[in-house]
C-alpha cells in the first residue's frame, strides 16, 4: 500500500483513541509520520518541542519553535517538520475531537468543540510568553510523564482529563474571529491535497504536470502558483523530492541494485537519479547506502 498524504493513526488501544509520538530526525516511536513528511489526520495534534528548535510547515506557513514551545494543529490540515536541531526531539499527542465532547450532540461539543474544530483557524503557537500558555506548556509536559512512564490504574482518565482542561484555557483565550483565514485557504488546502495525493500514488510512473493540475481541475500556471504558495516549491521539484525520499527508504531496506531503485522510484536514467540524489543528500546513493549500514552496524 502506497504511503498517502492522510494518515490514519494506530492507536496503541482502540477503546482509547489517543497516541504520543516520540521523533527525532531518525526515527519516530511508536511508528509513524515522522520528521520532513508532509501529511494530515483527521485528529486534532499538540506538538511540544523537547529537546531543539524545529520549523513546522502548516498549510505553507513556517512557524519556528524552541524547546518547550508548542503548536496545536486543527484537524484535516496540512503539516510537516521540516527542519530538527541535530540531537533535537518533539512529541506529537494526537486525539479524536470527540474526546473533548464527552458524548456525541452535547453542548460540549456544540459550543465548546465543533465551533473551533470546523472554523478555519489552521494552528496556534503556543510560546509561553503568557501566563495562559505557561500553564498549557506545564501541562504538556506532565502529560509526556504520563505517557513515558509504566501506565498505572486510571491514566487514561488524567490524560483525558488533563487534555480538556487544556482545551478549555485554550479556547478562552483565543478570538475565532481573529484567528478565522479566509475561505479561499481552505479551498487551496484541499486542492493541494489531491495534488499531493495524486504524486504521491503514481510517483513511480511518468507524471506529467498536466497530470497533476488536472486532478484539482486547476490550469498549469495555478498549479504551480498553488505549490510555490503553500510548499514553497515546484510541483516537478516536490515530485523529484518525494521520489528521492523512496529511494533512501529502498537503500535501507532493500539489496535492490542503483539502477532497478532509479526505475522503480520513477526515474529513466540512473545519471538523473544519481546527480538528482548528490543534490538533496550531498552524497551519491552508494555512499548513502554504505553509511546507512555503517550506523545500523
Amino acid at each position: 500500500m502506497e504511503k498517502q498524504l492522510h494518515e490514519t493513526i494506530l492507536y496503541p488501544d482502540v477503546s482509547f483513541p489517543y497516541i504520543m509520538y516520540t521523533h527525532t530526525i531518525h526515527a519516530s516511536s511508536p511508528e509513524g509520520r515522522g520528521f520532513n513528511d508532509l501529511h494530515w489526520h483527521e485528529e486534532l495534534q499538540i506538538t511540544l518541542v523537547t529537546k531543539g528548535k524545529l520549523v513546522i510547515q502548516v498549510n505553507g506557513i513556517d512557524h519556528e519553535l524552541e524547546t518547550g514551545q508548542a503548536i496545536l494543529i486543527n484537524k484535516g490540515v496540512l503539516h510537516v517538520t521540516t527542519h530538527l536541531t541535530h540531537n533535537g526531539q518533539y512529541v506529537s499527542f494526537n486525539f479524536p475531537e470527540k474526546l473533548l465532547a464527552f458524548y456525541a450532540d452535547s453542548a460540549m461539543e456544540k459550543n465548546y468543540v465543533l465551533p473551533y474544530t470546523n472554523s478555519l483557524l489552521l494552528s496556534l503557537v503556543i510560546k509561553g510568553d503568557v501566563e495562559w500558555q505557561i500553564q498549557i506548556l506545564q501541562m504538556l509536559w506532565d502529560m509526556k510523564e504520563k505517557f513515558d512512564m509504566k501506565k498505572n490504574w486510571g491514566w487514561e482518565y488524567e490524560v483525558s482529563i488533563k487534555t480538556v482542561q487544556l482545551w478549555f484555557i485554550i479556547i478562552s483565550n483565543i478570538s475565532l474571529s481573529s484567528e478565522e483565514a479566509p475561505k479561499h485557504m481552505k479551498l487551496q488546502q484541499e486542492r493541494l491535497q489531491l495534488m499531493l495525493s495524486f504524486i504521491h500514488q503514481n510517483y513511480s510512473d511518468n507524471i506529467t504536470l498536466q497530470e497533476i493540475a488536472e486532478v484539482a481541475h486547476l490550469s498549469i500556471s495555478e498549479c504551480t502558483r498553488s505549490f510555490k504558495r503553500t510548499i514553497h516549491m515546484t510541483p516537478y521539484d516536490y515530485l523529484i523530492k518525494y521520489r528521492i525520499k523512496k529511494s533512501s527508504e529502498l537503500l535501507i531496506s532493500t539489496d535492490s541494485t542503483i539502477t532497478e531503485i532509479a526505475h522503480r522510484v520513477g526515474f529513466n536514467h540512473v545519471n538523473h537519479f544519481i546527480q538528482s540524489f548528490k543534490k538533496h543528500h550531498e552524497r551519491t546513493p552508494k555512499d548513502f547506502r554504505k553509511l546507512r549500514n555503517e550506523i545500523k552496524d
